[in-house]
C-alpha cells in the first residue's frame, strides 16, 4: 500500500473507534495530520487488546506484537505498524514513552478489580493517555514533557469518567471508591492537572500546538462531574453532537 493509503487506513480506523481525537486532527493542519492519525490508531490497537479477546494469554500476545514492532523484531505488513515506525523514524519519538502506552494495558487483562486507589487510577491514566498526548507533541516537533503528560492524564480522566457506565455493564469495577465526593475528588483533580498543565505549556511551539486540540473536551467534563458527581454513573457527562462540534471550533478559533 501506498503512504497516503496506509494514512487513509488509519484514519477511517481512528474516526470510527476515537471520534474525539479524530474530530481534533482534522481540526489540525494537514501537514499534522498522518503522525497524529499514526500514533491514535497505535493507541487504539493497544487499548482495544485486553477487550477483543476473554482469554488473557491472547490479550498478552497482542501487546507482545506491538513490543516487537517497537523493537524491531519482527517484519511489518500491519498498517498502523508501518504508519507508526514511520513517525518514529522521523520524529525520534521516545521509545520508553511508546512502551508506557503499551504496559499500561495489562492493568485490564483478566480482571474486573478496580484500580486499588486513586493514586494507582491515576498513574494509569499517566502511562495511556498522558504518554500518548506528550508522543503527540514530541511527534509535531514539541517537546514530550511531563506537562504534556499531566495534561493527557487529566483527558484520560474526563474520558475514563465518561466510560464509567459502559465499563460497569462490561463487567469491571473502574473506580477505586464510587461514591460522589470520591468521583468529585477526582475531578478536582483532573482540573487541577489541567490548569497546571495548560500554563506550563503556553510556550509550546506553534507546529506542536495542534496536538493539544484533543484536549478541547476535557475541562468542560471534569468541572461538571466534580460539581454534579452523580453524572458519571448516569451517563450524562457528554454533550450533544452540536455543542460537541462547536465547542472544537470555537477552540480552534481561539487557539489551542
Amino acid at each position: 500500500m501506498s503512504t497516503h493509503d496506509i494514512i487513509a487506513a488509519c484514519a477511517v480506523q481512528v474516526e470510527i473507534g476515537d471520534p474525539d481525537r479524530f474530530l481534533a486532527t482534522m481540526a489540525a493542519p494537514p501537514a499534522a495530520r498522518p503522525a497524529l492519525l499514526a500514533l491514535y490508531a497505535f493507541n487504539l490497537e493497544v487499548a482495544r487488546a485486553p477487550w477483543v479477546t476473554k482469554e488473557p494469554l491472547l490479550a498478552q500476545m497482542r501487546l507482545q506484537f506491538w513490543r516487537d514492532v517497537l523493537q524491531g523484531e519482527i517484519g511489518v505488513t500491519h498498517d498502523t505498524a508501518t504508519a507508526l515506525l514511520s513517525v518514529i523514524e522521523t520524529a525520534g519519538l521516545d521509545h520508553a514513552l511508546l512502551m508506557r502506552v503499551i504496559d499500561a494495558r495489562e492493568a485490564e487483562i483478566g480482571t474486573s478489580a478496580a484500580f486499588a486507589d486513586e493514586a494507582a487510577l491515576w498513574r494509569y491514566l499517566e502511562d495511556s493517555a498522558g504518554a500518548l498526548l506528550a508522543l503527540a507533541v514530541q511527534a509535531l516537533g514539541g517537546e514530550a514533557s511531563l506537562a504534556a503528560q499531566q495534561l493527557g492524564a487529566a483527558q484520560g480522566m474526563a474520558n475514563y469518567l465518561m466510560a464509567v457506565p459502559a465499563l460497569e455493564a462490561a463487567g469491571r469495577l473502574p473506580l477505586p471508591d464510587g461514591r460522589p465526593q470520591a468521583v468529585a475528588s477526582l475531578a478536582r483533580e483532573g482540573v487541577a492537572r489541567y490548569t497546571q498543565a495548560r500554563r506550563e505549556l503556553r510556550d509550546l511551539p506553534k507546529t506542536a500546538r495542534p496536538a493539544l486540540a484533543a484536549t478541547w473536551r476535557t475541562a468542560r467534563i471534569l468541572k461538571l462531574a466534580a460539581a454534579q458527581p452523580m453524572r458519571v454513573g448516569d451517563g450524562a457527562l457528554a454533550q450533544s453532537e452540536f455543542a460537541r462540534r462547536g465547542s472544537l471550533l470555537w477552540q480552534s478559533l481561539i487557539g489551542y
